[in-house]
């Protein structure tokens, strides 16, 4: 099998199935570059969240779900793919390079290629109808694949999730830059990156384990019971740059799956950005065996639920360097 490389217009369908990936305030932090050796991947760090992510932890993260977009795209135009990660030590924005070859995709590929197109963030509370256990390993298998675990929370377990999640809320809620930060990127008339309005619901009531909140929330929760999610804790053995841009295609490729089964989804990583709620959270639930890289909410989105409008992304032109 030789190497080649995909023309212009190959490129910027993949790019376009790329745009699409989930990203911390759907902030879209990454840079493409074509190059005779491939395309390269760039942290945007103009875009880094300082008060929301002080670490670029979830930037790398959004990155990595962007990489793994962009090889699902090329699988659906028969290119395969392989990445060298972190390439260049002397420019540490440079976060990977993928070369392509010439390969007829898997249906998996297809599969979660088709459920880009369908996969919505969806903060709204969740049916209490369980999840078959053969999702959830689904769900596990797919982030293996990418040197990550996930870790089910079960229910006598959520106080131990809460308590750092209401910890953070709190703590942002009083907290200025932050706000600031959040109304930078959130609320109405948002059109090519940001939470709008039309994608955040209301607050949740005291006593549910909290959601991010976005400005000015319009979104109706028509749910009138107790979020009946699932939550997952992503998790990687290390926790370099190397892992969270691996965490980012494990990520992407749960939510892509969930999508596919017909689960509702809704990323979370707002204690995150904290080193003592992320180290509880790290003893807590995966005793101190892997390292969280963020938390995902899984279940049944309720069956009178509007269908949830499109965020807006950025388009292609907007994310290449020529």
């Amino acid at each position: 099998m030789h190497s080649a490389i995909p023309d212009r217009e190959a490129t910027d369908i993949a790019l376009g199935y790329a745009v699409r990936a989930p990203s911390v305030h759907n902030t879209q932090p990454w840079r493409w570059r074509p190059a005779p050796t491939g395309l390269q991947l760039f942290a945007d760090t103009s875009r880094q969240l300082p008060a929301t992510d002080p670490f670029q932890r979830a930037l790398i993260i959004s990155c990595g779900a962007a990489l793994h977009h962009l090889r699902l795209g090329l699988a659906t135009l028969n290119w395969s793919t392989s990445v060298d990660y972190c390439p260049d030590p002397a420019d540490p924005a440079h976060l990977a390079t993928v070369h392509t070859t010439r390969q007829r995709p898997t249906d998996a590929q297809i599969e979660q290629a088709a459920a880009i197109l369908l996969r919505r963030t969806d903060r709204r509370r969740y049916l209490s109808r369980p999840i078959p256990a053969r999702h959830i390993r689904s769900l596990a298998g797919r982030v293996s694949d990418f040197g990550a675990a996930v870790r089910q929370v079960p229910d006598p377990m959520l106080p131990r999730l809460a308590g750092p999640m209401r910890h953070a809320a709190t703590l942002h809620s009083g907290d200025q830059e932050y706000q600031a930060e959040i109304a930078r990127w959130s609320g109405p008339g948002r059109t090519c990156d940001g939470v709008p309005s039309r994608n955040a619901p209301a607050p949740r009531q005291a006593g549910e384990i909290p959601v991010r909140s976005f400005a000015e929330p319009t979104l109706l929760d028509p749910a009138d019971h107790p979020d009946g999610a699932q939550w997952l804790v992503v998790g990687t053995p290390r926790d370099d740059r190397r892992a969270q841009l691996r965490a980012g295609e494990a990520i992407s490729a749960l939510l892509l799956t969930a999508t596919s089964l017909g689960l509702a989804t809704s990323l979370q990583t707002e204690p995150l950005g904290m080193l003592e709620s992320r180290q509880e959270i790290r003893t807590q639930l995966l005793h101190d065996c892997a390292y969280p890289q963020a938390m995902v909410r899984v279940g049944w989105s309720a069956g009178h639920a509007a269908p949830l409008p499109e965020t807006p992304r950025r388009p292609v032109r907007e994310v290449v360097e020529v």
